[in-house]
């Protein structure tokens, strides 16, 4: 098969890798809010957004300082162990799916923990793959149940000027995901062109020294542009397109956003440059919220939060 034709597919799983955790995240939304997940007093106060914000700035530079010290097993005790909390609240919930009056706490843990330690031992990229799209589509519906529309469109705003500097200015992004890949991080999604490919024995690096083997996106990449769809479907006053599932106009056009912003995204990637992806993705996400807000019938003032 042709590279071209390779690539082609690599986008197509990229998307239905997106959609997964978009949707994903809105199934999540109820048994969230019946778990008690939220994690404010008032979503709808737009000082979460930029509390949020200082926090991602802090835990930025922890990181980079932390890899410029060589701390490397620390470093990924800590972010696997983070994500295996933050899939923990989806393996709770799927736990009460499949048996609704188990231990679900408890097989949450089981899963959480063999997800923590799959990642630790063997981080091939279809292990990372798997817990990169359970994590995104928790975190995701966390904050999304938590920040309502004026907080969330700050917080997304704010990091396309913050992933625009890093990117481009400062290039410390470039710099951390370089260390993604040497120190074997769960924070990016790893799509090949072939099945051949090994992220654990090559990683990112490999790209550089031959013609690219594999699109890469991040994980707060994913995440980022989906707390908007989530958050549309927990908030937003337009109706429900299907009975009792928390999909509107909103919703659809928020996740038709991101697609949309993904698409030029990897079509300007594969040209050989790195891009800032927030802006595209968090623009796409920002752009299709409000559209599908007005076709519902809210206006702008309503669907912003003010």
């Amino acid at each position: 098969m042709k590279i071209e034709h390779k690539k082609i597919i690599a986008v197509g799983v990229i998307l239905a890798f997106v959609l997964i955790v978009q949707m994903g995240a809105i199934s999540l939304i109820n048994p969230f809010l019946e778990e008690g997940y939220q994690s404010v007093e008032n979503p709808d106060d737009p000082l979460n957004g930029v509390l949020y914000l200082a926090v991602v700035l802090v835990a930025t530079g922890i990181l980079l300082y932390t890899m410029r010290q060589e701390m490397d097993l620390l470093i990924r005790l800590v972010i696997i162990s983070m994500c295996g909390f933050i899939s923990w609240y989806a393996f709770v919930v799927v736990a009460e799916w499949i048996v609704p009056r188990g231990p679900t706490e408890m097989i949450a843990l089981i899963l959480a923990g063999g997800l923590c330690i799959a990642l630790f031992v063997y981080p091939e990229w279809y292990v990372i793959d798997g817990a990169g799209i359970i994590v995104s589509a928790s975190a995701a519906g966390l904050f999304g149940i938590s920040f309502g529309p004026l907080p969330a469109l700050i917080l997304l705003i704010f990091l396309i000027i913050y992933d625009v500097i890093s990117v481009y200015k400062t290039k410390h992004m470039l710099t951390l995901a370089e260390e993604i890949s040497r120190l074997k991080l769960p924070l990016i999604l790893i799509v090949p062109f072939s099945l051949e490919y090994s992220f654990f024995k090559d990683g990112m690096e490999a790209d550089r020294k031959k013609e690219r083997e594999a699109f890469y996106i991040g994980l707060g990449d994913l995440i980022l542009p989906t707390i908007m769809v989530a958050s549309a479907a927990c908030f937003s006053e337009a109706p429900y397109i299907f009975l009792r599932i928390p999909i509107s106009m909103p919703v659809v056009g928020s996740m038709v956003g991101t697609i949309g912003g993904l698409i030029i995204l990897l079509w300007l990637v594969n040209k050989g440059r790195a891009h800032a992806g927030l802006p595209f993705l968090n623009g796409g996400a920002i752009i299709g919220y409000l559209v599908g807000s007005i076709v519902a019938g809210i206006s702008l003032t309503s669907a912003i939060g003010l």
